[in-house]
């Protein structure tokens, strides 16, 4: 089967975001607020904008070259929907022995009484990403996908049940949720 000699994908850039590429980074802004990529791993991929456009190129691509080109056309679709709209994750404090109590202490979330210890267990919040208590329920909101998500994932891990039965012992936080806003 002959290689292609050139594969693009292309994204379009609705009214009132506005992207920036230099090279291989991407800056995209919106009434949300920014988000900034660095693709420079991206050997033989070009990125460009183009009549309201973002154009994610590569001549000659091998099979690296054709996956990174889709990837990267997929990573800028989420940082536009990012500034536009914005990711919501939900989270849902579940305990049957001791009761969890979370609370947000000086851009930190502060979970205590996890299965009775003493200790506190920390998860920094990032910039760019907020955090939101109400009950048993935590919302996570933000820009940035990846943001987004590796916070509620480290919520989520913090609470992470080691060396007991988990059939037994399913306390913790866990996500529910994940939504475009």
């Amino acid at each position: 089967m002959p290689r292609e000699v050139y594969t693009s994908r292309s994204v379009k850039v609705p009214e009132g975001v506005s992207v920036e590429v230099e090279g291989l980074k991407v800056r995209v802004k919106g009434p949300r607020g920014v988000v900034e990529r660095d693709f420079s791993f991206a050997r033989g991929v070009n990125i460009r904008v183009e009549e309201g456009n973002v154009i994610v190129e590569a001549y000659f691509p091998k099979s690296r070259e054709l996956a990174l080109v889709g990837s990267i056309a997929s990573h800028v679709e989420n940082m536009i929907v990012g500034v536009t709209r914005g990711f919501r994750y939900k989270l849902k404090v579940i305990y049957v022995h001791y009761p969890i109590n979370v609370k947000l202490d000086k851009g930190r979330l502060a979970i205590t009484n996890f299965l009775g210890e003493k200790s506190v267990r920390y998860v920094e919040i990032p910039p760019g990403v907020k955090v939101t208590v109400s009950g048993q329920d935590i919302i996570v909101e933000g820009s940035d996908i990846e943001l987004v998500g590796q916070t509620a994932a480290d919520i989520e891990t913090a609470t992470r049940v080691k060396g007991r039965d988990r059939r037994k012992y399913m306390d913790g936080i866990y996500i529910y949720s994940r939504e475009v806003m």
